[in-house]
């Protein structure tokens, strides 16, 4: 038995993971849960799973949890510091981090510290941070099991392979809802029409990032660090059917893809069980109604977030964090109606040619580039 310490249980992630951990009750136990502030969906995940003790980011939303929670004999915690404490406890068999955004950056540093296996979906903490968190990871033999399939998908295709055998990886994308839309459509486009993915379900912010193509942007600087590869060994390719979820090519040029179909559950399972494989008891790939599959270039002309991605890698140090926290609050002000959508790769631009590179950051430096960004983008706006 697991016992499952779930940090964002009431995003998309979160709530497949609960799925799972419902699906095989003999495996998985939820110890704790926490989120950013869906109180009402917390206190009844809370309610259902019975956990040793709940989180919420938003200090305003605290008492109402634990008024409601009073008589459930389950401990509440609030803001940042109740959450790291949950990504750290010493009773916890593996965290799984599906916290949206850079503020999932402090529970996965607590939780590696600790030496504690690690389910990752909240990509910015590799993205901001990957030369450091990696870093421990490595000194304290850390089980760090990716989520996001793509990087799952590598994962399973690296497993019993020599990685220097690896001649590059080639993370594959749907192209996002704009993938034939001109250019000159850009500045009308609406929050409406950007949420509407032709594949996949997933949050927000995500969402809007797969329209900018910026959530490839992040992948590469993530595989970066998750696989040890030099950015000229990975590419993106676009696949508009999402069913290879990611490939890799070997020096013999044999190439190795992992298949299934646009569905979270299986890459979050795939991480709980590892290194076994449970049955799967949903939809299973069918290639015969599937019928086709296609890959074609990014155009990075008409989607400069992933040339922005590359280069923040390329320049190193605190750049990957400056392009991260510039994206998301580029993005929350473009789901707020107050930027276009084709100001959103302008304001990352303007972020990374403003602020000096701080080399071989530490944490803190990380951190406090994550407040200056911040202030810096909500000033432009």
């Amino acid at each position: 038995m697991k016992r499952i310490s779930l940090l964002g249980s009431t995003g998309s992630i979160g709530r497949n993971t609960l799925r799972i951990a419902s699906e095989f009750r003999d495996r998985f136990e939820i110890g704790y849960l926490a989120c950013g502030k869906n109180h009402v969906e917390l206190i009844r995940q809370a309610r259902k799973f019975k956990p040793i003790a709940v989180a919420i980011y938003d200090q305003s939303r605290y008492k109402i949890v634990k008024e409601e929670l009073a008589s459930e004999n389950i401990e509440v915690l609030g803001g940042q510091e109740g959450i790291n404490e949950l990504a750290s406890r010493s009773d916890i068999d593996i965290v799984v981090n599906a916290i949206v955004g850079s503020k999932g950056l402090e529970p996965t540093y607590h939780c590696v510290r600790k030496g504690i296996a690690l389910a990752l979906s909240n990509k910015e903490s590799i993205v901001m941070a990957g030369e450091i968190i990696m870093g421990i990871v490595k000194k304290r033999g850390v089980s760090l099991r990716p989520i996001d399939s793509e990087h799952s998908a590598i994962w399973q295709c690296l497993l019993g392979e020599d990685k220097e055998r690896v001649k590059r990886i080639i993370l594959t994308g749907s192209g996002g809802p704009f993938r034939k839309t001109p250019k000159e459509r850009f500045d009308s486009i609406t929050p409406k029409e950007a949420l509407r993915h032709p594949t996949w379900r997933m949050g927000s912010k995500i969402t809007i990032d797969s329209a900018t193509l910026m959530n490839k942007g992040l992948e590469v600087i993530e595989a970066k660090w998750l696989f040890d590869m030099e950015p000229d060994k990975i590419d993106v390719v676009i696949h508009p059917q999402s069913i290879v979820h990611s490939l890799v090519e070997f020096v013999d040029g044999s190439v190795k893809a992992q298949l299934g179909i646009p569905d979270m559950k299986l890459p979050i399972q795939f991480a709980l069980s590892y290194p076994e494989r449970l049955p799967r008891t949903w939809e299973r790939l069918n290639l015969e109604i599937i019928k086709e599959l296609t890959f074609e270039e990014p155009d990075i002309e008409r989607f400069p977030c992933l040339r922005l991605a590359f280069e923040a890698l390329r320049i190193g140090g605190n750049a990957p964090a400056i392009l991260n926290v510039a994206n998301e609050n580029a993005v929350y002000a473009f789901l707020e109606s107050k930027i276009k959508f084709s100001q959103i790769p302008m304001l990352i631009e303007k972020a990374l040619t403003h602020f000096a590179v701080i080399k071989n950051p530490v944490i803190e430096e990380i951190l406090e580039t994550e407040k200056e960004v911040k202030e810096y983008i909500r000033s432009l706006i």
